[in-house]
C-alpha cells in the first residue's frame, strides 16, 4: 500500500479525467492520499475532495506565493477563516506554508519577504494552538525557514519538509528535530544528486512519500502532468538507494504517513 501524503488534484490539469483517476487509484495500491491546499479557494477544494473520496484527507493553509491573500484580509478575519477550514473532520494538517524566495529578481509581483515570513509564523502558531502538523514548502530560504521553525518551538513541531530540497547538512538539522522529509520525482532525476545523497542518509522512517501532483514527474515521465499512479517510480529508486525491498518501503513510508498525520485505520 502506498500514502501519497502531497497532491493538488484540485488543479484543473486534472479536468478532463479527475474522477475516473481518482476512483481507479485505490485497485493499483495507492490506498490513501492527502489534498494539500495552496491558498484559501484549494484549502476548501481539498475540503470537497477528502468529502467526496473516502481515501483522501485533507491539509488547509496559504502558500508564501500567496501569502498576500492573508495579509488583504488581515490576522482577525484570517485567523477566523483558517479556524473554519480546519474545523472540518477531513482536515488533519495545515499546509502547505513556508518561505519561497526563488525568482524575486524575475517576478515583480512576487510576494516580499517580510509578508512572507509574517503568514509563516502566524500559520505556524495556528498550527500549534489547533495541535496540528504542518507541511512546509521551502524554497532558497534555508536559513529564514530554518530560524522561524526554531522561535516556533523547533523539535516542538511536528513537520514535513515537503518537495525536500537541500544538502544533507540541512537535513540532518531537521532530522535531528524529529521532523519528516517528502521524497518524490527529484529523486529519480539524473541531476538529483543531492537528494540521493540525502535520502541514503537518513532513516527510512522519516520519509513521507508524495507526488506534488500534477508537478514533478518523475523519470521516465518528466516534463509530463505527475500523478499518484507514478510513485512506483519514487518507490523504486528509494529502494535502489537504500538497498532494501519495495515492499518495505512502502510499508515503512505509509506507517510514517499514518502516525504524521495522527491516522488510526479506524478514524481514516
Amino acid at each position: 500500500m502506498i500514502f501519497d501524503t502531497h497532491t493538488h488534484y484540485d488543479d484543473p490539469r486534472f479536468d478532463p479525467d479527475r474522477e475516473e483517476l481518482l476512483l481507479s487509484l485505490p485497485g493499483l495500491g495507492i490506498t490513501r492520499l492527502t489534498a494539500v491546499a495552496a491558498d484559501l479557494k484549494s484549502s476548501h477544494q481539498a475540503l470537497a475532495l477528502a468529502e467526496r473520496f473516502p481515501f483522501f484527507c485533507a491539509a488547509v493553509g496559504v502558500h508564501p506565493d500567496n501569502a498576500d491573500e492573508l495579509e488583504r484580509l488581515g490576522e482577525e478575519e484570517a485567523a477566523r477563516t483558517l479556524k473554519e477550514l480546519a474545523a472540518h473532520p477531513a482536515c488533519v494538517a495545515v499546509g502547505e506554508i513556508g518561505l519561497d524566495y526563488h525568482g524575486e529578481d524575475l517576478y515583480p509581483d512576487k510576494v516580499p519577504r517580510p509578508v512572507q515570513q509574517k503568514w509563516f509564523r502566524f500559520q505556524l502558531e495556528f498550527m500549534k494552538e489547533r495541535g496540528l502538523p504542518g507541511i512546509i514548502h521551502s524554497r532558497e530560504a534555508a536559513a529564514d525557514t530554518l530560524k522561524i521553525i526554531r522561535e516556533a518551538g523547533g523539535k516542538e513541531l511536528s513537520l514535513v519538509h515537503h518537495c525536500f530540497g537541500y544538502e544533507k547538512e540541512t537535513a540532518k538539522i531537521f532530522l535531528d528535530m524529529g521532523h519528516f522529509l517528502g521524497i518524490g520525482g527529484v529523486v529519480t532525476y539524473k541531476n538529483g544528486r543531492k537528494l540521493k545523497e540525502v535520502v541514503q542518509y537518513m532513516p527510512l522512517e522519516r520519509i513521507l512519500l508524495e507526488t506534488d501532483c500534477p508537478y514533478l514527474a518523475p523519470e521516465p515521465c518528466r516534463g509530463s502532468r505527475n500523478d499518484s499512479r507514478r510513485l512506483t517510480f519514487v518507490v523504486q529508486e528509494i529502494s535502489r538507494l537504500k538497498g532494501i525491498s519495495r515492499e518495505e518501503v512502502e510499508r515503512v513510508t505509509y506507517d510514517n504517513a499514518m502516525r504524521f498525520y495522527r491516522l488510526t485505520e479506524e478514524n481514516a
